[in-house]
């Protein structure tokens, strides 16, 4: 068995990638294309990043190992065609994504970014418009303006679009605090206990009307790019949140840009655009109901350990001709 990586890997993984081939097997490690061109050959395997170019080389070549969880800059039309298996590194994140995404929501539920932004200005204003004395004094029967602009997350339903790995941890912790969870993912599944009910994609418009938040966990696909637009917005409620920790070109930010603007929606947590990194001059850097972050939300230093993993059992089982773990559908890229 010959198995090529390119672009090329530190010694330290080198090292421990090979302790877990056979006394015959070949590992070979590529710095740059032309000869990536020339080893792949007669390679059985490839882990890391292929162009047309070395797949037109390729004799013999049985599996290919993405680097990453998403695929639409991975896969081509000759790949997709391609009889190779291709597998991904899905898996990877689910926790630290499920993180950020209540990092999201506890901001808006609490209003912290706002009051991180009075904070800047030393300034002592509840949320609410109101002095805080006067509604606590009045006793807990008393539900003022304040009490109304500080959400509970037991009150609210939370709609997952996408529930792959990472979905399914959104879900989980979703109901340690007590939220109802409902879904939508084109893949049939049984409710579990964390989540109400499912539907399919072209029944999106019932999750968006019930839901409190709405978080994209989808990948970027050809059935989900473009997926939300004003219509969608517009079948939200007004004091629904909507969190994208999925892929940028799943939504239209003109459209989400507007809704926002215009209320449609109470606020957005986004961690992936449409254009990346998101133009300085773009109005949603200035709108107090959105909180952006740069793409980070799969970021920990679990991942690198967690990714090593994956290739060490993947090379394990091709090794031995078992079912590989993580494998694709090329043509719906997931």
């Amino acid at each position: 068995m010959k198995v090529m990586l390119f672009p090329e890997v530190d010694s330290e993984r080198l090292a421990q990638l090979k302790s877990h081939v056979g006394p015959g097997d070949r590992l070979v490690n590529v710095a740059d294309e032309d000869r990536a061109c020339e080893e792949i050959v007669d390679a059985d395997a490839l882990i890391g990043r292929i162009t047309p170019r070395m797949l037109r080389a390729a004799g013999r070549l049985r599996w290919v190992q993405a680097p990453t969880a998403s695929l639409e800059h991975y896969l081509f039309p000759e790949l997709i065609d391609h009889p190779c298996l291709v597998t991904n590194m899905r898996g990877l994140f689910s926790d630290v994504i499920a993180d950020q995404v209540f990092g999201y929501l506890l901001c808006f539920t609490r209003n912290l970014h706002q009051y991180i932004r009075q904070q800047l200005s030393a300034r002592w204003a509840p949320i609410g418009g109101e002095d805080a004395r006067v509604s606590f004094a009045t006793g807990p029967a008393y539900v003022g303006p304040i009490e109304r602009a500080h959400r509970c997350l037991s009150d609210l339903t939370m709609g997952i679009v996408g529930m792959g790995a990472i979905g399914l941890e959104i879900a989980r912790r979703a109901t340690s605090f007590q939220m109802r969870v409902v879904a939508a993912d084109p893949r049939p599944m049984v409710p579990s206990e964390d989540v109400a009910w499912v539907v399919a994609p072209d029944k999106l418009e019932l999750l968006l009307a019930e839901s409190d938040v709405v978080v994209i966990a989808a990948p970027h696909t050809p059935e989900t790019e473009g997926l939300f637009r004003r219509p969608q917005f517009e079948r939200m409620k007004r004091s629904a949140y909507l969190i994208n920790i999925g892929r940028g070109a799943i939504v239209d930010l003109n459209d989400l840009t507007d809704a926002l603007e215009e209320e449609l929606i109470a606020g957005a947590g986004l961690d992936v655009f449409e254009v990346e990194p998101l133009p300085s001059d773009h109005p949603l850097w200035r709108l107090p109901n959105a909180i952006i972050t740069p793409h980070v939300a799969g970021y920990s230093p679990r991942i690198a350990e967690r990714h090593l993993a994956v290739l060490i059992e993947n090379i394990s089982r091709f090794g031995r001709d078992e079912p590989l773990i993580n494998l694709v559908d090329k043509k719906t890229w997931c």
